[in-house]
């Protein structure tokens, strides 16, 4: 299923009626949320994804990793949001605690929340529906309560939704959670205070230096994210093989070009200079050239150090 030229809801909502109808049920959840579930195998991935961004992108219109999921035998719970809510909306809590009550998560032998950024949050504040269940939340907001995070700066079109309720503060969701597993990038100043108030025995922080807060794409550009996702929902991923694994960014452009951004503006001219000459050995780009005579440039415009001294002599 491919998106259309333009977002035509109407085709989309028709299409995921007919796919809930066949294998499990789609739902409008008032007028900002829509979730599809699809029903295959015992382990269940709840995921959390923006409509809108996939719509006027020209993705997919079914869920994140609809069939990524389906290739594992998996089934899928999506939750989609038609904007950037952080699903702080009483139709969505009413739905967890619906699907709680009636045991529908006890039909499944294992439960997976997944998300990143507002779908991080999600993925961690919502899985308290499901006691026992796992967690991967990627680059993930704790609230956007500003008598909590008074620091967040971004994301001002949510600031004043409700954060109350028992699914408000994501890391108190995670007290009953089984496995989480939460991804951040520590370089990353607003990612990483977030990533502070999951201080809790369950959570296993995975650091992602310098991938700043698209973590996911990051590890899709390296070729990793799918074997890190199925090591994680199948309980097997550690902070060691994540390490070993994240070590494929050698091999990534895109690495190369987050590195120089850091060192943008740090007067390292010469460290710029030597990471361009690593990616042009390998890959063309008339951005990283550029930016090569311009550290070159600016490194040779620097005054000499001086010399050192010894014991205070010259």
């Amino acid at each position: 299923m491919t998106a259309p030229a333009g977002p035509d809801r109407s085709a989309w909502r028709r299409d995921l009626l007919r796919l809930g109808d066949e294998r499990g049920f789609y739902r409008d959840l008032g007028a900002e949320h829509s979730v599809l579930h699809v029903r295959s195998g015992p382990t269940l991935i709840v995921t959390f994804d923006n409509l809108d961004h996939v719509l006027e992108h020209g993705g997919g219109r079914l869920p994140w990793g609809f069939d990524f999921v389906q290739s594992m035998g998996w089934s899928l719970l999506g939750m989609m949001a038609h904007g950037w809510t952080w699903y702080r909306d009483r139709a969505v809590t009413a739905f967890f605690d619906d699907l709680d009550a009636q045991g529908f998560f006890g039909d499944f032998t294992r439960v997976v929340f997944y998300g990143a950024s507002m779908g991080g949050y999600a993925a961690a504040a919502f899985s308290a529906a499901a006691p026992g269940a796992s967690v991967i939340a990627i680059s993930p907001q704790a609230t956007l309560d500003r008598a909590r995070v008074p620091w967040e700066s971004r994301y001002r079109n949510a600031w004043e939704r409700d954060w109350s309720g028992p699914y408000g503060y994501a890391p108190a969701s995670l007290a009953a959670a089984g496995r989480v597993y939460l991804f951040h990038d520590p370089y990353a100043p607003l990612d990483a205070r977030h990533a502070a108030l999951f201080d809790l025995p369950a959570v296993t922080h995975l650091r992602c230096p310098l991938m700043g807060h698209r973590i996911a794409s990051s590890l899709q550009g390296m070729g990793i994210l799918r074997q890190v996702v199925v090591d994680a929902v199948e309980g097997r991923l550690t902070g060691g093989g994540f390490h070993r694994a994240r070590r494929a960014r050698r091999d990534s452009p895109r690495h190369y070009r987050d590195l120089l951004q850091h060192l943008e503006g740090r007067g390292r001219p010469w460290l710029e200079a030597r990471l361009c000459r690593l990616y042009l050995a390998r890959w063309r780009g008339r951005t990283i050239r550029n930016r090569l005579r311009a550290a070159l440039a600016e490194r040779t415009s620097m005054p000499r150090p001086r010399p050192a001294t010894v014991g205070g002599a010259r």
